[in-house]
């Protein structure tokens, strides 16, 4: 198995294309137009049958309030089938599929979806990510049967009271390979139409390793790869200030979207480190989606009600504990995953009293900018 929980090391964690820095260019391409992102994605299901939107930075509230007014959209449910996205497990698919058609699900069933997926971290239990499956409800209640939207759990299944060691956690498999399956299982076999969320390093197309396949083993790269479908793949830029590269971005609506094809945007270079060749963010995805300069992203953090829950944190601190420690050569003062979330969230330690041991909580914090 990848180790693909190392993705959610912080939960402001991107795709390494928003830390990079921007290298020459090697021709003088026009500059980008915006366009109303959602009339563009909705255009782009005329002609794929996949479109794939990445999220940013993972929890970013732009990002999510964009997703929202999407699939709110009375034009969204007329032009797509199925709502594909990495927050959930798709071992509680059946749980998802009653209740975005409406019917009751007790919710300590439901929330089992986004709180056991393969990742340790906490990253799916932000608020933001219930509120999408309950913002899918609403829009299907307002439908018919047959334009009801269906969101498929990415996540490969696990059984996580079956699990004590790293290796149990890595006998999930790999992510992006369960994804495919699921992707040509349910839809395209079905002829179906999907919105893919993801964050962005499962959706661009071609590999960044100095050496190997062009292809990049994800999500869009090796369905395209393979031949199973064209695919219409979205980066949303949450860490890099677009107006550095194009000045009147900073005027651009927010959200926009612009196609990167032979504009400047999409000629730009990134070279994270000498690890990664450099790539045109045109070979890798078809668009970007613009929702602001870095200084105007904001996160959001676990609910109250959930930070103050000790069995919840105990249950979290339980599974960050299979991760690694930060390696050697990271910076000084570089925290592990468990480190982190203590710090983030203020975790208390437990209180020993008289034949009892009081177990940890967190204190709630405000969302927090980049």
């Amino acid at each position: 198995m990848q180790y693909s929980w190392r993705v959610y090391i912080a939960v402001a964690a991107s795709f390494a294309l928003n830390v990079a820095v921007v290298k020459g260019q090697s021709r003088s391409p026009i500059a980008a137009v915006p366009v109303d992102p959602i009339r563009r994605i909705l255009d782009a299901f005329q002609t794929f049958p996949l479109v794939a939107l990445g999220e940013g930075s993972y929890g970013n509230q732009q990002f999510h309030r964009f997703r929202l007014a999407l699939i709110r959209d009375p034009r969204f449910a007329a032009a797509v089938n199925d709502i594909f996205v990495e927050s959930g497990s798709a071992k509680y698919q059946a749980v998802m599929d009653r209740f975005v058609s409406g019917e009751d699900v007790p919710y300590e069933l439901l929330q089992r979806a986004w709180q056991d997926t393969t990742q340790p971290e906490p990253i799916w239990d932000l608020p933001i990510y219930e509120e999408f499956f309950r913002a899918v409800r609403d829009v299907n209640a307002s439908l018919p049967k047959e334009r009801r939207l269906r969101v498929l759990l990415g996540d490969p299944p696990i059984d996580w009271d079956s699990v004590r060691t790293l290796q149990d956690l890595d006998q999930a498999g790999d992510r992006n390979t369960y994804a495919i399956d699921v992707i040509r299982r349910e839809v395209l076999e079905r002829h179906r139409r999907a919105l893919v969320v993801y964050g962005d390093d499962h959706l661009a197309r071609k590999s960044r390793a100095l050496a190997g396949d062009e292809w990049a083993v994800n999500i869009v790269g090796q369905i395209e790869k393979a031949g199973l479908a064209r695919v219409f793949a979205i980066h949303s830029e949450t860490r890099l200030d677009l107006a550095t590269v194009q000045a009147d971005v900073s005027s651009w609506p927010k959200p926009s979207l612009a196609d990167l094809l032979s504009i400047k945007i999409g000629a730009i270079d990134f070279e994270p480190s000498a690890r990664f060749r450099p790539r045109r963010l045109e070979e890798l995805f078809d668009a970007v989606l613009y929702l602001g300069p870095p200084s105007e992203i904001t996160f959001a953090t676990l609910s109250r009600a959930l930070c103050q829950n000790p069995v919840y944190v105990e249950k979290r601190l339980k599974r960050l504990t299979l991760l690694p420690a930060p390696p050697r050569q990271a910076p000084a003062g570089t925290l592990g995953p468990l480190d982190r979330f203590k710090r983030e969230y203020d975790i208390s330690s437990p209180v020993v009293r008289k034949n009892s041991v009081r177990a940890p909580v967190c204190r709630h914090v405000t969302s927090r900018n980049v």
